[in-house]
């Protein structure tokens, strides 16, 4: 869409002054929102028709409406030109009789006044719609993603480890869901103490004998943390590690740990 062309249309001064019919009304209150220069477009010409009416309520000079008048019977009487071309000419002479008409009195500038608080609630009442839309889409979002893990936690492969607390942090539990078959590794945080500024969580699997990084735990969307794949494992457990993760585990930052029953 050509932005710059629709705004020197003359659409946006009918509309701030009345003159757009509903469906220019529609297209005008869609297009603002999604975008800024014609949103700018229009709170500049309502800018300056508030700042115009105050300035001027005082009657319009003489002779100014037949002079209007005499320009709309001259539209009339050209018939070579497309009659969408006349009509929208013939709305900007109409708006810009009704912005003398206007400016003539402080009685019409109350009635703009109650016209832009009028288009403003509109306006924010389309945000509001919009707004539900958004959450509404993203709770709908949130429900497909909570469908797909409660498949996963019951295919027939996944092996369901509780990590309990060591010594001294007793309080703590994560539970670990291992698909044995995918070998995919999901997480399930249910007590851990939150994390001191520039550390993270990280996620191991003992498998004979060796720890292997099976992913740092971040912030996850839903809750179940989609770690990385591990086979073989006899033992998990999660460490506080460094932003980032380490790729050997801090033993006496150990927080939980649980064996893989066979």
């Amino acid at each position: 869409m050509d932005i710059k062309a629709y705004i020197e249309s003359g659409v946006i001064e009918s509309y701030v002054l009345g003159m757009a019919d509903a469906d220019e009304v529609a297209e005008l209150q869609r297009l603002r929102l999604e975008y800024p220069a014609i949103a700018a477009a229009i709170k500049e010409r309502e800018q300056w028709l508030r700042e115009f009416s105050e300035a001027t309520g005082r009657p319009a000079p003489g002779g100014l409406k037949d002079q209007l008048l005499q320009s709309l019977n001259k539209e009339f009487a050209v018939t070579s030109q497309p009659v969408h071309f006349i009509n929208r000419r013939l709305k900007f002479i109409a708006a810009a009789l009704l912005l003398a008409l206007f400016a003539s009195t402080a009685g019409n500038v109350y009635l703009y006044k109650k016209y832009t608080k009028a288009t403003g609630d509109f306006i924010s009442l389309q945000k509001d719609q919009i707004q539900v839309l958004a959450e509404n889409q993203a709770y709908q979002a949130r429900l497909i993603t909570f469908d797909h893990e409660l498949k996963v936690l019951s295919e027939p492969g996944v092996i369901k480890i509780p990590l309990t607390g060591v010594t001294g942090k007793e309080g703590s539990l994560a539970t670990v869901y291992w698909d044995t078959e995918s070998k995919d590794v999901y997480l399930m945080v249910n007590n851990l103490p939150p994390t001191p500024s520039g550390k993270q969580y990280q996620l191991w699997a003992l498998i004979d004998g060796k720890p292997v990084d099976a992913g740092i735990i971040s912030n996850c969307a839903s809750f179940l943390c989609h770690q990385k794949q591990v086979t073989g494992a006899q033992t998990f457990a999660i460490t506080l590690e460094k932003t980032g993760g380490s790729p050997t585990p801090t033993l006496d930052q150990m927080f939980v740990i649980g064996n893989v029953k066979s």
